[in-house]
């Protein structure tokens, strides 16, 4: 069983308490956001967002590999990934360390 995860009506829901937008506007608000983060993964740009972190499109080759199952060695075709890096100030406060008074103020800043 998977954990439970944040989801994007919840998302709105949050941004329409925290702003004051009404539902629909909320939910517009978040897929407009998530779409220009797609486009610019899509184009191949990163995005970072400053106090959170950077998706990053990464380029893999074509490689050897293998069947688990049967160990027939197989080839993987080239194919793009992407990898999210978390900012420092998002690790520290993931692992409920201390974070400093210029982290504070940074984070603060972007949210």
């Amino acid at each position: 069983m998977s954990e439970p995860a944040l989801t994007r009506a919840e998302l709105a829901d949050a941004v329409r308490h925290k702003v004051g937008l009404s539902r629909s506007e909320s939910g517009q608000l978040v897929e407009t956001v998530l779409n220009l983060i797609i486009s610019a993964l899509e184009t191949g740009e990163s995005v970072k967002i400053s106090a959170f972190g950077t998706w990053l499109v990464r380029e893999k080759l074509a490689r050897q590999g293998r069947n688990p199952k049967t160990g027939t060695p197989a080839v993987i075709a080239p194919r793009r990934t992407i990898i999210f890096r978390a900012s420092q100030i998002l690790r520290k406060i993931v692992n409920s360390e201390p974070i400093s008074a210029a982290d504070r103020t940074a984070a603060a800043k972007e949210g």
